[in-house]
């Protein structure tokens, strides 16, 4: 059951759904029958369609919603031509052969989604030793046990919301595990308990330095500085956030043999890292 509501945005540049949802970022979207990209997010359906570079539709949305919602979660409220013009300055000292240069361009249209801090987080706990298919596939299961139904013009569509800490934490570790969720059952479930509880103040990390929102994020079971990092980055609008996997560590060592000091690259050095880590899985 689809939705014929829909609201045209034009005038769009850096900006390409096939890149922005495949890059490791978001883990509820997939490619949809009908064309273009679905999925959940803020417990609403939407499908969005580019037909070209400059204009996307984005369907199951009012143009409040869309003010409200999507331009921030899609992050079109944002220069990014600003955005990779500073990258490329931070770079210049590192970068002889302007490998960061070859990466923009390979993912110019990347942007980073500002997701649900609690969902980015459950997500990349996880995500931990594994890969994409079957963090989809528990993400769904979860949804599907645990969220609430999603409404598509006042019917109830089969879709579900990510759920809530309230939900998993009501659940417990056992019914957690059910869902093929393995040794991270205990960290979401974990998780789950400190925010719902309000151990884990969410609003507050967001509010948070970045290097302090690590420290606070990693003392819950099962964060490491990783996952803190990619939590921080897609959920928590900290592009200085800068996670290190293996795909990003093979590139930094591949191209920066004499070190790069991340540290100096400023407050998009998250989105840097998006670029390469695209570059790298399909150069």
């Amino acid at each position: 059951m689809k939705s014929n509501n829909k609201i045209i945005i034009d005038g769009l540049s850096d900006f390409d759904i096939s890149q922005i949802f495949d890059c490791g970022q978001c883990f509820r979207f997939d490619p949809a029958i009908e064309g273009g990209i679905e999925g959940v997010a803020f417990g609403k359906y939407i499908r969005l369609e580019q037909p070209d570079a400059g204009s996307l539709i984005i369907y199951n949305s009012s143009l409040e919603e869309y003010k409200n919602i999507w331009e921030n979660f899609l992050g079109l409220d944002i220069n990014y031509n600003f955005i990779k013009t500073d990258i490329l300055k931070k770079f210049a000292v590192f970068d002889k052969y302007n490998i960061i240069g070859a990466a923009i361009k390979k993912g110019g249209g990347i942007r980073i989604l500002r997701q649900d801090p609690w969902e980015a987080l459950c997500s990349f706990i996880i995500s931990q030793n594994n890969n994409i298919p079957r963090i989809k596939k528990i993400i769904a299961a979860m949804s599907d046990t645990y969220g609430e139904p999603v409404y598509i013009d006042g019917i109830k569509s089969g879709y579900h919301a990510f759920p809530s800490p309230e939900a998993l934490a009501a659940a417990g570790i056992e019914a957690i595990y059910a869902l093929k969720t393995g040794f991270r059952a205990k960290y979401i479930y974990d998780a789950a308990c400190g925010v719902a509880n309000g151990d884990i103040n969410l609003e507050a990390i967001k509010s948070m330095h970045t290097d302090q929102a690590i420290l606070e994020l990693i003392k819950i079971k099962g964060v490491g500085i990783k996952v803190a990092n990619c939590a921080l980055l897609f959920g928590f609008s900290k592009t200085d956030a800068f996670p290190v996997d293996v795909w990003v560590k093979r590139v930094l060592e591949k191209y920066y043999p004499d070190g790069i000091d991340i540290s100096s690259l400023g407050e998009y050095a998250g989105i840097a890292q998006q670029y390469l880590f695209y570059y790298e899985r399909y150069i």
